[in-house]
């Protein structure tokens, strides 16, 4: 018979409180298109590798895939606002955890209806993908084979 672990025993991720509603929504909300991007008409994804401390900051980024420096600045900006919140682990360990994210920068067109009292302007729809990559001891002699979630988030 097999002894149950308890659920202290075992790491648990970084999340973003309010899940990834909140995420793109806070996204969304603190993204601005960089002016220099929009008149070169540069659109496309930076993919963002986080570092995020005990305490739940991002204290490091890096680059994976990226645009232009206007973008690849503005996609960094975003995700070093970003807070995360960090479940107790167990023996008081101090773990850096890292995700990924990718961050869509698309011009949209603004849409024009016939009434000028009913015109609005559409803002830009970005997506927001991360990935998550951890190791899983294996009990075979092989090496341990990585496992990959990835998360993809709609911002209209």
């Amino acid at each position: 018979m097999k002894k149950e672990r308890k659920d202290d025993s075992f790491l648990k991720q970084a999340y973003y409180k309010g899940g990834d509603t909140a995420l793109k929504e806070f996204i969304s909300q603190n993204l601005k298109y960089p002016e220099s991007s929009k008149k070169n008409k540069i659109e496309g994804d930076v993919h963002i590798r986080m570092d995020i401390s005990h305490k739940g900051l991002v204290i490091d980024t890096k680059i994976i895939v990226g645009l232009d420096d206007a973008c690849n600045e503005e996609a960094i900006r975003v995700v070093k606002l970003l807070q995360y919140i960090v479940p107790k682990s167990p023996r008081r360990l101090k773990v850096t955890y890292h995700k990924s994210i990718r961050i869509h920068f698309r011009l949209n067109q603004p849409h024009q209806s016939q009434n000028p009292e009913n015109q609005h302007i559409s803002s830009p729809s970005q997506q927001i993908q991360y990935t998550i990559i951890s190791q899983k001891p294996s009990q075979d002699i092989q090496p341990a084979s990585p496992v990959t979630y990835q998360y993809s988030i709609k911002i209209h």
